[in-house]
């Protein structure tokens, strides 16, 4: 089957959330029983003012990602001419199809239409396949906006220009 990228369907977003938490946990990203991993689960809370993306093989949830335009109060690094996502995970047994690849496509192409210049993201250090996946895709670091959210943990910010507006 062909793997396909929308907004998810309101009965989807608990399963959303899931998906994320158990991608996290695969990569080692987060330990169980970390808070942070009920902030992962709440796509809800996510969906009341950011777009929880799901990517689907079939009825099958293979992927999620959340989209947050300007108004989001999910944004972390976002200018005001830029978007932002956030919360992305591909389910462990769908990796290697480039499901991951799929949602960040997705989430640029809604940049276009929304009239953003370009998307910005964090990324803790230790997703390389995630920063993999960016640069690949044109996005290049931009340290002066990394933070931590915590004394522990780093966050690596990204950014990809998407016109020649607000370069």
């Amino acid at each position: 089957m062909t793997v396909t990228v929308r907004p998810a369907r309101p009965e989807e977003l608990p399963a959303a959330g899931e998906l994320v938490v158990t991608a996290y946990l695969a990569d080692g990203v987060v330990q169980p029983g970390d808070p942070y991993l009920e902030d992962l689960r709440d796509a809800p809370g996510r969906a009341a003012d950011s777009v929880v993306l799901v990517a689907v093989d079939g009825d099958t949830l293979v992927g999620t990602v959340t989209w947050c335009p300007a108004g989001s109060s999910h944004r972390e690094v976002a200018g005001v001419d830029e978007g932002e996502f956030r919360s992305l995970g591909v389910d462990p047994q769908a990796r290697g199809r480039g499901v991951g690849e799929l949602l960040v496509r997705a989430c640029l192409q809604r940049a276009g239409e929304e009239g953003y210049a370009a998307v910005a993201l964090s990324s803790a250090e230790w997703m390389a396949a995630a920063h993999r996946l960016y640069v690949r895709l044109g996005f290049v670091r931009t340290p002066e906006r990394d933070w931590r959210p915590l004394p522990h943990v780093s966050l690596l910010a990204y950014r990809v220009v998407l016109t020649d507006a607000g370069g």
